[in-house]
């Protein structure tokens, strides 16, 4: 797919950009199916750190998350560290990048909940804050199942307060979202199989909970630029704080 100065200064100015059908349905197809396997044969095996179910049943029909699948399957390393989307990523950052992680998600049937409006770089801690996160669908997405949701122009406002949420593999929310701006702003990305959608890590975005008979799956790759440097003594101190108040 080629790559457009439109394309990256869409990027630079709203904060996200979208490409419809930037994956085939063979190549979604094969995803998906690598992910059933991961799902069956190597969830078992994961550290809990890495899983998360909506509820208390840990089954595969309440599985809403997994990350850095790349550390446990040879397949989704080679698709985070090589090929079109970390080229993606290199061409709106303008920056050589590194594959952080790679990550399932899903919103299960009727019990998918809200996820927070949140900057993914208050998670990375990163300086300065130069990466991007991916979301493309494997499943149609839309108001219904919980569909992804921008605040345009966001990543321009710098980091937002964040505050502690009950949800799980999203423990930090905006403590003060739902301002005019933000609501005049805000943009709702129904997609379809293959839809990819890329966003600044300032850049804030929700989704709406699952309260559809239907899942709501989607694949995900974090990319940072090489120039962007990680606060390691602040992510120790965020992870031992998110420990302490899980106790």
């Amino acid at each position: 797919m080629e790559h457009t100065k439109d394309l990256r200064e869409n990027f630079i100015k709203d904060g996200y950009v979208f490409l419809p059908g930037f994956l085939s349905p063979v190549e979604v197809e094969a995803i998906k199916q690598n992910f059933d396997r991961v799902i069956t044969e190597i969830v078992p095996v994961m550290q809990a750190r890495h899983v998360f179910y909506e509820g208390p049943e840990k089954k595969a029909s309440t599985l809403k998350q997994l990350i850095d699948i790349q550390d446990y399957d040879a397949f989704f390393k080679e698709k985070l560290s090589t090929g079109k989307f970390k080229d993606l990523a290199a061409f709106l950052l303008e920056d050589k990048v590194i594959g952080k992680t790679l990550e399932y998600f899903n919103k299960p049937p009727l019990i998918g909940k809200p996820t927070p409006p949140h900057q993914d770089g208050y998670y990375f801690m990163l300086n300065p804050s130069v990466a991007v996160t991916m979301w493309m669908a494997l499943e149609p997405a839309d108001e219904e199942n919980g569909c992804v949701k921008y605040i345009r122009g966001s990543h321009l406002k710098g980091m937002r307060p964040h505050g502690r949420t009950q949800t799980l593999g999203f423990s930090q929310g905006i403590t003060d979202f739902g301002t005019a701006a933000d609501l005049e702003e805000e943009i709702s990305f129904p997609a379809n199989p293959g839809d990819l959608i890329i966003h600044h890590s300032l850049t804030i975005h929700q989704a709406g909970a699952n309260g559809s008979g239907r899942s709501r799956k989607a694949l995900g790759l974090i990319y940072f630029g090489e120039s962007a440097r990680e606060d390691l003594e602040a992510k120790s101190a965020y992870q031992k704080k998110l420990q302490e108040e899980q106790v």
